[in-house]
């Protein structure tokens, strides 16, 4: 007699050690990939399964509402190598895998000065340009020279610059048009070699570096001084899971923002060029929602931003509590406050 064909489900894998905010969802498979050609290869076996692929690096700007019925490829690519260097500035290329707090780290060791102020920042390498990550007056973008790519249907690597990536305020091709086409491999950077290329716009931070030294301020000031800021301010997602900003700091007009300004003369706002980028934290806290909790999801204690998920709830969860701050900002304030993680569904 022939064996009755297998019909049992095949086990699913588990999301939640590979996103910052511990969501439980579970994928069909989990595949990490430590080179391009493994990663060609991942996505071809998706490909020929007729599934869904989700290239994801650490996971930290990723919330899965639900379950991802497809494979899920973790970006492992490793490497750095200087490319060109002179008296002045390094050229950097460095793999999408790489963790981008220690790659921080080693830029400061080395004295490449470009990045320090974006230090402690969770994610991998590849994650960086995606987001256009940002902090104390720098933007990743600043620095990159260009950045490599698997296309997903040749599955060819292109090369784009800096300009070819579009980016913007938490945005570039790679997050809207591109997302679903490209892969990030590798970004090269554009490092400084002095001093006089430190970012202390933000007076919290040029007081917390003058205060860690007596001399004249260097790049491990500025890097100390932000990793003591950040460890003040946001919970280490290993401790209390969480994905960092949860919201996006709202980009008005000067009409709108005078407006505002006549109601609420204490609002939290920075002018850049012609626009005025408002505090998301300052909102969400005045309204009142600065350590509220629904459904075991809550506002952190000490950064508004930031939305925990200390019971490891679902996606669901996270998403609805988001959404009720949203319409509360926009019914307060006329605002309309953007979610800046990915929320994955299939």
């Amino acid at each position: 007699m022939p064996k009755p064909a297998n019909t049992e489900k095949t086990a699913w894998a588990e999301l939640g050690p590979h996103n910052t905010l511990a969501v439980p969802a579970k994928c069909r498979q989990l595949t990490p990939v430590g080179s391009l050609d493994e990663l060609i290869t991942a996505v071809k076996n998706a490909k020929a399964e007729g599934l869904p692929f989700l290239v994801l690096g650490e996971g930290s700007n990723t919330v899965f509402v639900g379950d991802y019925n497809g494979h899920v490829i973790l970006n492992r690519l490793q490497g750095l190598e200087v490319v060109k260097e002179n008296e002045a500035t390094v050229h950097v290329r460095v793999a999408a895998g790489e963790n981008w707090h220690d790659f921080v780290k080693r830029c400061v060791e080395k004295a490449w000065h470009g990045l320090e102020n974006l230090a402690l920042i969770p994610g991998t390498v590849g994650a960086a340009p995606i987001q256009n990550i940002g902090a104390y007056g720098v933007e990743v973008k600043d620095a990159i020279i260009s950045l490599e790519a698997l296309d997903l249907n040749t599955l060819q690597v292109d090369r784009f610059t800096n300009k070819d990536c579009h980016f913007a305020y938490r945005e570039s091709r790679f997050k809207q048009d591109w997302s679903e086409v490209k892969v990030v491999t590798s970004v090269t950077f554009e490092l400084k070699k002095t001093a006089s290329s430190l970012v202390l716009n933000y007076p919290a931070l040029q007081d917390r570096a003058e205060r860690l030294t007596q001399g004249e301020l260097t790049l491990k000031d500025v890097f100390s001084a932000v990793v003591s800021l950040r460890t003040e301010k946001l919970p280490d997602p290993a401790d209390i899971p969480n994905a960092g900003s949860f919201f996006k700091n709202p980009i008005i007009d000067q009409e709108t923002f005078s407006a505002l300004k006549s109601v609420h003369p204490e609002i939290v706002a920075f002018k850049q060029d012609t626009v005025i980028k408002l505090a998301a934290a300052w909102l969400i806290d005045n309204a009142g929602w600065k350590t509220k909790r629904r459904d075991g999801v809550c506002v952190h204690q000490t950064q508004a931003l930031v939305i925990t998920n200390p019971n490891k709830q679902n996606g669901c969860a996270i998403e609805s509590f988001a959404k009720e701050i949203q319409a509360d900002i926009k019914d307060r304030y006329g605002i309309h406050l953007e979610i800046e993680p990915r929320l994955i569904r299939v």
